[in-house]
């Protein structure tokens, strides 16, 4: 249990064999009935117990998040494999093996707190860390970079993806009209759209998706050195995403689906891995990049500016209380310790500012630091009181800065002993509002991220533009589209034009690289494993009497085995945990079948969920003779024994087929 895990539990209550009480500590005698005049007459106002429970009844909900608002989250912990003390002074990055408390919350961008899990979308990836200089917040994404380059953009660009305001039609969604009018009207979007329509907007769990600071940082050194950071988080299980068909049912199927494999793997003990990285890039070399380096829609290629991997964050334990840790953690890019501060990317400022104000209006008030889950682990004192959800009680009669009744306490720290001060950076120009010249170039990351896919990656995007823009109802828009990333690759816009009846874009100029990036493709990055991938096993009475034998192969690969039947009960020992009614094939990665069905039915159910898993490129395994199989052997990935359905599950998807 670390630190803030330990403060935490000063908060937990549980209520089982409790005595009933108001909040007050009152015990009540009657929980079931009103106070009334006579017991038909009318509630009296003086039910002070009727009135607590209704109001804070009428006030659990707080505001959702504008952004972001579907999320889950977990407690972990972080541990350095080195000391990074040559780049940055942060404590917490300073020794080998030191190790600090994290809190963890993913997300999905533009759906509401009720939409599913599985949406195209961008992830949240904000980690908390609670270290002894206070905490420090890193607030990213699963996709490196953003759809504007100004945070002044940012209403403009949320209020197009989400749903339209005649109607509030489409959820979580941005195959729709004013997204794509956005995007045409706004290309600096160019980039992160391909992002957004490649498999990464579909991940297949959050423990299997990178995250990004997306911002430009800095790191300081204690003499002072000043570095440009990015960050990075590498999961140890690697990139794996779903396809769109599968995503979409698994939205019906299970729209939970990301929110329960998170929770699962933690309560098994299989807990989510990922390394921090970094890349550094000095201030003598911040203009020697072909792309300005402060432009949030750009990416610094790990082949021009490699990462370097600092440490591992391990997820360990979920949540006690979903509304008072998932619902109530308040991030903020401003919340920093010393060794990290900004730089001057427009996006990055703009997020300073956003944060606080957010805060204010979904909990309440100035107070959300007081939160148990938002509370550092390290002291804090300073003259701020009252207000709105005040935990603290202030004693003593100074409240202000400077003073000598309390001998100018509590006094600010110099820099040299632990004091935050900002990097000193020269600051020259004239007020303006625009934007620099160097961020005009909105199509060479977009096509070299194009020309980075493998066939496949170029293939689902291609499908993913051709789904958003058909759903798109203003051809106008449409025409508009396909000739914007017409300036990205003239073979991906003719495709997607005739794929939505409109004509083909002219020829236009592209930008002139033929630079790649191979780190930004999943399918040239596998990690082959099995670890905590999920199979179904299909049973009946039929199957063999060795299925002992066919799970404990499973089992020592550290792979998640659900047996599937007609009816659910106890099979040679075993128990049935689903039925064909209760689950589908799109919630599993692998599908082993040990049986046939006597029932016409049955077998058209076991029928049905081996042919998804096979149209979804999925691994199929069987045992011998069985007849309802034979049209899929001799396939990619349809193998005939447990040992080789562990190999070839490791491949994760089967694309030749």
């Amino acid at each position: 249990m670390t630190e803030k895990q330990q403060q935490l539990e000063a908060f937990r209550v549980n209520d089982k064999g409790q005595a009933l009480t108001t909040n007050q500590g009152l015990k009540m005698a009657d929980d079931e009935h009103s106070l009334k005049a006579g017991d038909r007459g009318p509630t009296l106002l003086e039910d002070f117990h009727f009135r607590e429970k209704m109001t804070h009844f009428d006030h659990e909900r707080i505001p959702e998040r504008v952004v972001h608002a579907r999320g889950s989250a977990a407690h972990g912990v972080f541990e350095t494999y080195e000391c990074a003390s040559d780049i940055t002074k942060a404590k917490f990055l300073n020794g080998k093996n030191t190790t600090t408390p994290v809190f963890v919350r993913f997300s999905t961008v533009a759906g509401s707190r009720g939409s599913a899990d599985t949406v195209r979308d961008v992830r949240g990836f904000a980690t908390k860390f609670y270290t002894e200089e206070g905490n420090y917040d890193l607030v990213g994404n699963n996709i490196p970079v953003f759809f504007i380059q100004d945070a002044i953009k940012f209403p403009d660009f949320i209020h197009s993806v989400k749903p339209e305001p005649n109607n509030e039609i489409p959820q979580a969604q941005s195959a729709h009209d004013t997204f794509w009018d956005f995007v045409a009207n706004n290309q600096e979007s160019a980039h992160t759209v391909m992002w957004h329509l490649s498999d990464r907007a579909i991940p297949r769990s959050y423990r299997m998706m990178e995250g990004f600071g997306v911002n430009t940082y800095r790191f300081i050194n204690a003499e002072g050195k000043a570095h440009f950071v990015k960050f990075h988080w590498k999961p140890l299980l690697g990139v794996k995403s779903l396809v769109w068909d599968e995503a979409q049912k698994i939205a019906g199927k299970d729209p939970d689906f990301h929110r329960r494999d998170l929770w699962d793997a933690i309560e098994r003990g299989d807990y989510p891995e990922y390394e921090l990285g970094v890349q550094l890039i000095s201030e003598e070399d911040e203009f020697k990049f072909s792309f300005d380096i402060l432009d949030a829609t750009k990416i610094w290629p790990e082949e021009e500016v490699p990462v370097r991997i600092l440490g591992k964050m391990t997820l360990n334990k979920n949540v006690d209380n979903f509304f008072a840790e998932t619902e109530q953690v308040a991030f903020h890019v401003g919340h920093v310790v010393p060794g990290i501060d900004f730089s001057n990317d427009p996006l990055l400022q703009g997020r300073l500012f956003s944060y606080t104000d957010t805060q204010l209006i979904r909990l309440g008030g100035p107070n959300f630091h007081e939160l148990p889950i938002n509370r550092p682990v390290c002291p804090f004192h300073n003259n701020q009181r009252d207000g709105y959800g005040r935990h603290t009680i202030n004693v003593g009669q100074v409240s202000y800065h400077k003073n000598s009744l309390a001998n100018n306490t509590p006094r600010p720290v110099p820099e040299e002993e632990g004091g935050y001060a900002h990097y000193e950076e020269k600051i020259e120009g004239r007020k303006v509002r625009a934007r620099s010249e160097s961020f005009k170039d909105h199509f060479s990351q977009a096509r070299l991220f194009w020309l980075s896919m493998t066939d496949i990656e170029k293939k689902h995007i291609i499908d993913a533009f051709s789904f958003e823009v058909g759903k798109v109802k203003n051809k106008h828009i449409r025409k508009q589209v396909v000739d914007m990333f017409a300036h990205v690759c003239n073979t991906l816009a003719t495709k997607v034009a005739e794929n939505v009846g409109i004509e083909p874009p002219a020829k236009v100029e592209v930008p002139n690289i033929q630079q790649t990036s191979p780190s930004v493709s999943q399918e040239l990055n596998p990690v082959e494993t099995v670890k905590t991938l999920k199979v179904a096993v299909l049973v009946s009475e039929k199957s063999p009497q060795n299925l002992q034998e066919l799970l404990s192969i499973f089992t020592k690969e550290n792979i998640v085995v659900e047996l599937i039947g007609s009816k659910q009960g106890i099979l040679q020992g075993h128990e049935i945990n689903q039925t064909f009614s209760t689950t589908a094939s799109v919630l599993y990665d692998g599908v082993y079948l040990t049986t046939s069905y006597d029932d016409t039915h049955q077998q058209k159910l076991a029928d049905h969920f081996i042919q998804e898993a096979f149209d979804h490129f999925k691994t199929v395994g069987y045992t011998e003779n069985i007849t309802s199989i034979q049209q899929f052997t001799r396939k990619d990935g349809v193998v005939k024994s447990p040992e080789a359905f562990v190999q070839a599950l490791a491949q994760h998807r089967h694309w030749e087929r």
